[in-house]
């Protein structure tokens, strides 16, 4: 059973890498997700903060097996190895997110604070993603997260807090930039495309990108 749920993760988030299979042309992970900006008290730059919330029926496939104590409830406990799982995976996938400081591109490192709860059948994955070095953004940060291949489909929810900063430098403004939404025919050719073969998905953006501003 834990083996099924260690490759399962990695098909997950790994797979448009080809570690396990091709890429699909349409996606098989459906996330809703926020994000969070951390600042020094210098005003660089010194963390992302990930909130995923997985689909519906990835949530279920995924916790199959893993309510040890059969009470009907997934604790964080439970589920804390899966959490791992996912985090160890994601440097595979750049962790699905590209940072920039003033323009310049920014390398992470090692995720921490990794947890996972389960509630209204929605299973979501929180962990704190540190740049590699604070990064000097004096008058500007962005950040896009998403999967270009499209392998896994991120939505940024659409909130005024989807992407909010913490103790950013006064007079600093968030701008959020999302992908258009696909045409229906377009949605209908990749649901048809085979699923083995490699999608082209050039001209068509995917990813959502946030820009922190600052005066």
């Amino acid at each position: 059973m834990e083996s099924r749920k260690t490759l399962a993760a990695i098909l997950a988030l790994a797979g448009l890498l080809g570690l396990a299979a091709p890429a699909a042309a349409h996606p098989h992970v459906f996330v809703s997700a926020r994000a969070e900006i951390l600042y020094a008290p210098d005003g660089s730059v010194t963390a992302l903060k990930h909130v995923w919330s997985f689909d519906e029926a990835y949530s279920a496939f995924i916790t199959q097996g893993l309510d040890k104590n059969g009470d009907g409830k997934l604790t964080p406990d439970e589920l804390a190895e899966l959490a791992q799982i996912n985090v160890e995976s994601l440097p595979d996938v750049g962790f699905f997110t590209t940072a920039k400081a003033n323009g310049k591109a920014q390398e992470f490192g090692q995720p921490a604070e990794a947890g996972l709860v389960f509630e209204n059948k929605v299973l979501t994955l929180t962990y704190t993603l540190p740049l590699k070095t604070p990064a000097q953004a004096n008058r500007s940060f962005g950040i896009e997260i998403g999967d270009p291949t499209y392998f896994v489909a991120f939505d940024i929810v659409d909130a005024p807090d989807a992407v909010i900063t913490r103790d950013a430098p006064q007079g600093c403004i968030v701008r959020v930039a999302r992908p258009p939404k696909l045409a229906p025919e377009v949605q209908q050719k990749l649901a048809q495309e085979d699923i083995t073969a490699t999608p082209d998905m050039s001209g068509l953006t995917v990813t959502t990108r946030a820009l922190v501003a600052c005066p």
